[in-house]
């Protein structure tokens, strides 16, 4: 089963939804014991980095997902989930996350001309090979709606990048550890896609 965290934030139905459109079985759940017993485990977010990090706090969640890392399963972090696994945040302030992935979440510089928030299709670039990304072409579009960015202090953690008036980390891969800035469950067919194939990770 997948867990699916929930923690007062993010699009958890859609998600959902989106795994069962592949033919996974997975769940919503704040459960402990239901995290720490899933096969695979997926942190979804939508909202500001603080209010997230208070949430999981006050929930009892940050054990268990330190511990389903450690474990070795398949784990997901998707858009301010990716964010969340560094070790910091400069939203609103200086906030902690996680600190799975060392480096640390901006915002996107002013003066660019370009709209912030990112907000729409957007190329991801292949910077290495993956799993999760088997059956999509380097180039593919996929869904974005962001103010803040990660930036990993290695950048051999970077699965793809994206253009935005610099290349910024779009997803992230390090050992069992995945997660993309993108919004999956919104990206239709690639979208799907990378669902399928986190589903299908052993």
């Amino acid at each position: 089963m997948i867990a699916i965290i929930d923690y007062d934030m993010g699009n958890l139905r859609s998600v959902a939804k989106a795994f069962e459109k592949v033919g996974a079985t997975a769940a919503v759940t704040r459960d402990p014991k239901a995290i720490l017993n899933a096969s695979h485990v997926v942190l979804p977010g939508v909202g500001a980095f603080k209010d997230c990090m208070r949430n999981l706090d006050e929930y009892g969640l940050i054990d268990p997902i330190i511990k389903s890392i450690e474990s070795g399963k398949p784990f997901l972090g998707i858009c301010l989930g990716l964010q969340l696994l560094f070790d910091e945040s400069m939203e609103f302030g200086r906030h902690k996350g996680l600190g799975v992935i060392k480096g640390k979440v901006v915002r996107f510089p002013e003066g660019t001309g370009l709209k912030v928030p990112h907000m729409g299709w957007n190329e991801a670039n292949k910077r290495k090979d993956s799993p999760l990304l088997s059956g999509i072409e380097d180039d593919t579009f996929f869904y974005f709606v962001h103010s803040y960015y990660a930036v990993p202090e290695d950048r051999s953690v970077d699965l793809t990048t994206t253009g935005y008036g610099m290349d910024f980390t779009s997803s992230i891969m390090k050992d069992n550890i995945m997660a993309c800035q993108f919004h999956p469950e919104k990206s239709q067919k690639p979208g799907l896609k990378v669902l399928e194939n986190f589903s299908r990770m052993r």
